[in-house]
């Protein structure tokens, strides 16, 4: 139950983080579309959130989080707060100067992430001047990872899972009142990054306190914790992000594509997040202190249920979202998005997108499962390997199917990033799951067949009732009417997935860890 407990929090501060994203995403397109400046913000923001993703919440989390558990299950608490002011000082340091670094290098780096841009001198200096202004981002979310990291740690999930609604506040707000008043109006959404990077990292303070765990810094890179966390860390920098090293190289091949490309895969890629973050993440966010916690026992049988019962969740859900926001794609865009300055065609191909997109759907949230399997044991090796596939193999489909689109003139070579990152997930995911079953650490036993059925049964009944739905929608009316109306098709797909589990003998219980 207490697995069962932190996700449902996890999960509900996720739901309402990623409604406001929805919303968020709505204002900040219909306010400036899917052109020139929206493109700028989308790769100015891309490269602190990327590198955010990288050390902080990526690779810094998964070494520090079992560490930390190890600490907290084996020694003093005294112990444990000297270890967290150690990598609080190392953390802050290293953060600083690489903040610092990217400020001056701002031009460097864009040249390097957004070659294209470099074709439209105002184009790539308002990408630079943004870049600068939104890159303390990077320190501040480093802090709010390092923070709620320790608060997961000790069982805190619900302000550290509700932080990410301050940032959809804050660019709200931007778009809305800032904008207006500026010159340059899409200068209010770096302005509404760094505001919110303070208020994510300042609600988590209060809780630390009351827990004792606020700890002043101390640079240390000699004590016996941190040199374990940069051990680990140094190969998790690159296992644990292999989806946002695609997306950033994705970033670099729109960059030489038709104007909208970029924000085209952007909104595609946000409505990929909405179960990926309501499941995916939040599964993973709260399975792996409790891996490392049952590591630290070694308590293997445990370790092997909770993977278990994570994957049942992982299928359950992603499957008919995968499916769903294939056969949905174009209504969900329309709804959502198009109005204001997102006309018909940002509408067609950012559906098109969103149905190469949705293939990797599933695949994406077993990584968030799988990927802790190894980090738990402290083997951040293994992803590492299985990334550079991943890598390989994005790299390889993007020439593919960029040449294929080009062959047959057909302008939509967008399409060409968004399969490339559906098929390197699915080769990650696929090889974690080689590695954990090899290894007897996970496998898919003989309960799953009958769930495997279960699921095709359920799935089958959605894809029927969707497809009848789909000939009442009406894509003429206005766009609250279309949003209503995907929501009806929404409720109609559960329902009937619902029924088709019932019907097909599955039950809750099922669902036990």
């Amino acid at each position: 139950m207490a697995l069962w407990r932190s996700t449902f929090i996890v999960s509900s501060m996720t739901m309402l983080s990623r409604v406001l994203g929805l919303v968020r995403d709505m204002v900040l397109l219909n306010v400036f579309g899917a052109g020139k400046d929206f493109d700028t913000f989308v790769v100015a923001f891309r490269i602190p959130n990327f590198f955010r993703r990288l050390f902080a919440e990526g690779a810094f989390s998964q070494a520090f989080i079992p560490v930390l558990t190890e600490y907290k299950t084996t020694k003093l608490h005294a112990e444990v707060q000297i270890l967290i002011s150690r990598v609080f000082g190392c953390l802050l340091t290293v953060m600083s100067l690489l903040t610092l670094f990217c400020m001056i290098a701002a031009p460097v780096i864009l040249y390097v992430y957004a070659p294209g841009f470099h074709n439209d001198p105002a184009k790539f200096d308002l990408a630079v001047d943004m870049f600068r202004l939104t890159i303390p981002y990077l320190m501040f979310m480093s802090l709010t990872a390092f923070a709620s990291s320790i608060l997961n740690s000790y069982g805190s999930f619900a302000s550290p899972a509700f932080s990410p609604v301050l940032l959809n506040v804050a660019m709200i707000a931007g778009a809305w009142w800032l904008a207006p008043h500026m010159a340059e109006p899409i200068m209010a959404l770096g302005w509404a990054v760094v505001a919110a990077g303070i208020l994510q990292l300042a609600i988590q303070i209060p809780e630390l306190w009351r827990k004792k765990l606020l700890i002043p810094p101390k640079v240390d890179f000699k004590h016996e914790g941190v040199e374990r966390i940069l051990k680990l860390m140094l190969p998790a920098l690159f296992g644990v992000s292999v989806t946002q090293i695609n997306l950033l190289l994705n970033t670099i091949w729109a960059s030489f594509m038709q104007d909208g490309s970029v924000s085209w895969l952007y909104s595609a890629e946000r409505m990929t997040e909405l179960p990926l973050g309501l499941i995916g993440v939040a599964i993973g966010t709260v399975i792996l202190p409790s891996l490392s916690a049952s590591k630290a026992e070694q308590d293997q049988e445990k370790f092997k249920k909770m993977l278990d019962w994570a994957a049942r969740v992982i299928v359950l859900v992603g499957v008919p979202a995968s499916i769903a926001l294939f056969i949905l794609s174009t209504p969900i865009i329309e709804a959502l998005f198009q109005h204001g300055a997102f006309d018909v065609r940002d509408t067609q191909m950012t559906a098109m997108a969103l149905q190469c997109m949705s293939a990797g759907v599933l695949a994406f949230m077993l990584i968030k499962v799988f990927a802790p399997g190894f980090y738990a044991i402290q083997d951040t090796k293994t992803p590492v390997r299985v990334g550079l596939m991943a890598v390989a193999a994005n790299a390889i489909l993007n020439v593919i199917f960029i040449g294929f689109f080009k062959l047959i003139d057909w302008h939509a070579e967008h399409m060409a990033l968004a399969i490339a990152s559906s098929g390197s997930a699915l080769v990650n995911a696929g090889m974690l799951y080689f590695y954990l079953h090899k290894r007897n650490i996970f496998r898919f036993g003989a309960h799953w067949k009958k769930l495997f059925i279960q699921f095709l049964i359920a799935n089958i009944s959605m894809i029927a009732v969707l497809w009848y739905a789909l000939t009442w929608y009406d894509g003429t009316v206005s766009q609250w009417m279309r949003i209503l109306e995907v929501v009806g098709l929404c409720v109609a797909g559960v329902l009937a997935y619902a029924i088709g589990l019932v019907a097909s003998g599955f039950r809750p219980r099922h669902l036990r860890h």
